[in-house]
Order: structure tokens, then C-alpha cells, then sequence
């Protein structure tokens, strides 16, 4: 089975504030080392999917330079390998996206051209780690038209911020409601769409040249009588984190949690991410780290606690971290006390600031000094 992966990467996710004024919500930073696309990306590579289009938009730099040739993923190759796709300037006038469906069929001539028979498509922002195959398999014993991929949410998602699924007893899809005041079941999809490549570019010729600028809501939605849509269960850990800073904040303190830890980065393959050639974590004799990840490249004098570090931090003596995220290359400097902040890169907490969250998460943007 031959299947092409398309990423959709190319949203801003305004809801993270500061923290997306110079990158796209895909190139957010992870658990100290790692980059959003990077699980998406490692999923579908690991599930077999050698060619792999990443839709790109909005202050791609930072995105563009992580993915790089596409090395780090084995994505180099001559035949397949990892495509960048971005809206351009053509003779008619500026082409940029308007949707994901509108985004998909600006690129076409990735599908026609490509001998793939199969697309799956996902979201560059999503945390999970899975192997794609037994929704391959599912898609194929179903017969269906279109396999939407699904999970039951708990009470720790706000349901009312995702597409709430109806589902029959065979899994058949009956009903997507976008973002209802009141939702009818705790069943939400979650981004990721496989379907026959040409079925795909049917509806798109069909749709977007008459409007219909979106996937899900302009095409799928209105067609589920016609067409053979099934919801495939995804049971492990998932998370959105553009929703809120509030989601990236308890995405990256999850992995705090050893199962989490265990399911995202012990099964179902590696996660792959750009490499930096930086030393083990330093710690001196007065630093005191409890409950925290830290990252390559930093340097731990002071206390740490219930936090994620990214590389070459440097917390100095008598500084005190706590229930914070600190990115790549920022100092807290002696004394200062940091508490329920997230920090981004190259940033400098002076000594003997305090920095506390009180009612709410702080969020101080690149190269802030505090």
C-alpha cells in the first residue's frame, strides 16, 4: 500500500499569544528538545510513509529551518522524501490558503503526479505517538470512503472546542457537529483523515472551485450520507496544544508523568527531531532537581522543580525554578525565583527578580529580558 502524507502546518493558533508572533503553532517547542511536527511527522514515518508533504503558512522560518532537508527523518531520498508546500504568487494573484481543503488542492500536482493510491492527512500541532497501520487495515476491512480518526475525550478536554462525532454500532459516522454549545457525546475527531487519493481529488475539483474552502466542514460533513465516512478509536494520549496556553502548559508538564513519558517515546518507534551537537546536562554540588526534565546543553546550579528545561538553559546558584518552562538558551541568573511561568528562547531572569503566576500562567516572549 503506497500512501502519501500531507501535514497541514501552516496555522498561527492565536490562542498561544506571544509565543506564536514569530513561529507557526507547528514549530512550538516540546519537552525540552523537540518540535510539535516532530510527532506527526515521526508517526507517519514510522508507520512507513516515505513522502510526506508539509503544508506550510503562516511565519514559516522557523518551521523551515527545523525540518531542513528532512534528514533527521530519512526523508532525504531521491525517490519520495519530505516536500514543503507553501502558498505563492502566481500571474493571477496571490494564492493563500484559505482552508485545508483549499490548501491540498493548490498542491494537486503533488497528487497527480505521485504514484501513491492512499492520502493521510494530519495536523502539525498534535501530540500523540501511534502507528498508522491498524487505521490502514480498519479503512480497509470497513470498505469506507473515508476513515476520520476519533477518541473519547475526559473531563480534562473542553469538548466544546472540537468537532463532537456521532458514531453507529458498525462505527459508521452519523453526524460532526464543529465546536457545539452542547455536545451530544464526549467522542471528538482529532485531525487526521485516509482516504483513496483519487476520492480526494474528486471532491476537491468538485467543491473548492464553487467555495467549499474546507475539509471537513465544507466537504465531509455535507456528504456523510453519500459517502462511507468511519471513525477508527484512538485510545492512547493526545493533545491540541493551539487551543490555549493553558493546554501547552499541561501538554509539556505531562511528560513529567512516566507514562506518558513511556507511551510517547518507548512505543511505536522513535520520535525523530533536528540534532544539535550539545553535552550531557551539567549539574553543580549545590544544585537540587526534583520532578523535571532537562535537556542537553543546560546547566543546573540552582534548584529545580517540577519543570521542563530546555537546551542550554543555565539556572544559577540560588535561583529557584518551579512548575515552570524554560526554552532553549534562557538564564535565570543568582537568587531570582521563577514560579508557574513559561519563558521563551534566549531570554534573561535577573537576579533576585521573582517571576510568579499567581492566578494564572505567565508567558514572556523570545528574548525578553525580566
Amino acid at each position: 500500500m503506497k500512501i502519501l502524507g500531507l501535514i497541514l502546518a501552516g496555522g498561527r493558533g492565536e490562542n498561544l499569544g506571544v509565543l506564536v508572533e514569530k513561529r507557526a503553532s507547528a514549530a512550538m517547542p516540546m519537552f525540552g528538545k523537540y518540535r510539535a511536527i516532530d510527532f506527526t511527522l515521526s508517526n507517519m514515518v514510522n508507520s512507513g510513509i516515505v513522502k510526506i508533504g508539509v503544508m506550510t503558512q503562516y511565519n514559516p522560518r522557523s518551521l523551515m529551518d527545523h525540518l531542513g532537508s528532512g534528514k533527521e527523518w530519512d526523508l532525504d531520498r531521491k525517490n519520495g522524501g519530505l516536500f514543503i508546500l507553501q502558498p505563492y504568487v502566481s500571474p493571477e494573484g496571490n494564492l493563500w490558503y484559505r482552508g485545508t481543503a483549499d490548501a491540498i488542492y493548490q498542491n494537486m500536482t503533488l497528487l497527480r503526479r505521485g504514484e501513491e493510491d492512499f492520502v493521510l492527512i494530519g495536523s502539525g500541532d498534535h501530540i500523540y505517538k501511534m502507528d498508522f497501520t491498524d487505521l490502514f487495515k480498519f479503512h480497509i476491512q470497513k470498505g469506507a470512503d473515508i476513515t476520520l480518526m476519533v477518541k473519547d475525550l475526559d473531563e480534562s478536554y473542553d469538548l466544546t472546542q472540537y468537532g463532537i462525532v456521532e458514531i453507529d454500532e458498525n462505527y459508521r459516522i452519523l453526524s460532526i457537529e464543529e465546536k457545539p454549545k452542547e455536545p451530544k457525546s464526549k467522542t471528538a475527531f482529532l485531525g487526521v483523515y485516509f482516504m483513496n487519493k483519487y476520492l480526494l481529488m474528486d471532491l476537491l475539483y468538485s467543491f473548492v472551485p464553487h467555495g467549499g474552502i474546507d475539509l471537513l466542514l465544507d466537504i465531509i460533513i455535507p456528504n456523510l450520507k453519500k459517502l462511507k465516512v468511519y471513525a477508527y478509536r484512538f485510545d492512547g494520549y493526545w493533545r491540541n496544544i493551539k487551543k490555549s496556553i493553558e493546554e501547552y502548559y499541561r501538554t509539556n508538564m505531562d511528560i513529567l508523568d512516566w507514562k506518558v513519558r513511556e507511551e510517547l517515546f518507548y512505543r511505536n518507534g522513535k520520535v525523530y527531531t533536528k540534532l544539535k551537537d550539545l553535552p550531557p546536562p551539567k549539574f553543580s554540588g549545590t544544585a537540587s532537581v526534583e520532578n523535571s526534565l532537562i535537556s542537553d546543553g543546560a546547566i543546573i546550579t540552582g534548584t529545580v522543580r517540577n519543570s521542563v528545561i530546555f537546551r542550554g538553559v543555565k539556572i544559577k546558584a540560588g535561583a529557584v525554578v518551579e512548575n515552570s518552562i524554560i526554552m532553549e538558551g534562557s538564564t535565570v541568573e543568582e537568587g531570582a525565583v521563577v514560579h508557574n511561568v513559561i519563558i521563551d528562547k534566549d531570554s534573561v531572569v535577573r537576579e533576585e527578580k521573582k517571576v510568579i503566576g499567581e492566578k494564572e500562567i505567565l508567558v514572556f516572549e523570545k528574548r525578553a529580558v525580566i
